[in-house]
């Protein structure tokens, strides 16, 4: 496995600040209702098959054959 540098924020501590503040906060409930949409959508994708292998690779040709 490769070492990756870790960023200026990271080592600075600003993204474990960042974190624990959004935690305080409560900011994965507040932001519920907005992801709400895109998960109702990725659920019912789901649901019908769209990330299945087969579908994946049916895409997967299409996209090379345009």
């Amino acid at each position: 496995m490769r070492y990756r540098r870790p960023s200026l924020k990271t080592a600075l501590g600003i993204t474990r600040a960042k974190r624990r503040l959004k935690r305080q906060l409560g900011i994965t409930a507040v932001m519920r209702p907005y992801r709400a949409p895109g998960n109702y959508k990725r659920r019912a994708l789901r649901r019908v098959g769209y990330y299945s292998t087969p579908m994946k690779m049916f895409r997967l040709i299409r996209r090379v054959f345009r």
